[in-house]
């Protein structure tokens, strides 16, 4: 008889939580929403003719790597899913929204989905979350949206480059599954992460640019990466072009589970801003 099993509650990278989260306690990361949000009504109140910006991305994304045990013990197997799933490209789209809230900090929010699914053949037997998968055509999804906020600040701006600097809060929802015949394995984990933020700008010409963004961090027992650099080119006031490239890494290694993955993406999108 198949079973199906199910743990919504354990959590993918688990161990990155508990080494992140003593790094930023998160009721000292809500205090500091609160007051930003303040703020920026305050802002929006005083200065009505901020900037905001939209960004609209659309990534092709290829897996590098990703490899899972649950439970990262010697009753679960530890095997390649990205031979399972194939390498890509998948597509990945993103949605940014940029709110400034006076001329030197900006809140920004990210929304990032990104799945996976596919059949494969699985080369040799995996024990996966309580369930035997035999070798043959397997079924698996890898599922990682992303929805962050970022609080950041300028700290450097001259007529060539603008650097800025910030924390980030970011909300995982994530899920692997497998099935074959009437046989599902599923782990998922909704929980929060806080990571550091950086962005570089060098402008090229009046009309043209190069932006480096980044948010990560790592702790002994996992870590989270998302770095970008793209080229941005206006096409008329208020509306420019960009392409670039994203690296996608992280994963944790705890007593629940092992999961690292790593996903290179080529983007490109319109970005969209109001005076």
């Amino acid at each position: 008889m198949t079973r199906t099993t199910r743990r919504p509650a354990a959590a993918l990278d688990r161990g990155l939580d508990r080494g992140l989260v003593n790094a930023l306690p998160l009721a000292a990361w809500v205090a500091s929403a609160a007051c930003i949000a303040l703020t920026a009504a305050q802002a929006q109140a005083a200065a009505p003719q901020e900037r905001f910006s939209l960004d609209l991305e659309w990534g092709a994304a290829w897996q590098q790597r990703n490899e899972v045990q649950s439970p990262n013990d010697a009753t679960g197997t530890r095997f390649p899913l990205d031979r399972l799933t194939g390498r890509g490209p998948y597509a990945a789209p993103r949605l940014q929204l940029t709110w400034p809230l006076n001329p030197r900090d900006d809140l920004r929010l990210v929304a990032a989905p990104l799945r996976v699914k596919k059949d494969g053949t699985l080369a040799s037997a995996v024990n996966y979350e309580g369930e035997t998968f035999n070798a043959g055509v397997t079924s698996a999804t890898y599922r990682f949206d992303s929805y962050r906020l970022t609080w950041r600040r300028t700290f450097s701006e001259s007529d060539d480059w603008t650097l800025k600097a910030g924390v980030t809060g970011k909300v995982r929802d994530a899920e692997i599954t497998l099935r074959q015949g009437g046989t599902t394995a599923s782990r998922g984990d909704l929980g929060f992460v806080p990571l550091l933020h950086l962005y570089a700008q060098r402008r090229i010409t009046d009309h043209s640019r190069l932006i480096f963004d980044a948010d990560g961090l790592a702790s002994s027992r996992g870590r989270a990466f998302d770095l970008s650099l793209r080229y941005s080119h206006d096409l008329q006031p208020g509306i420019a072009l960009f392409a670039g490239a994203r690296l996608l890494d992280g994963g944790a290694n705890n007593d629940s589970i092992y999961n690292f993955a790593r996903f290179n993406y080529f983007t490109v999108g319109l970005t969209f801003r109001q005076f």
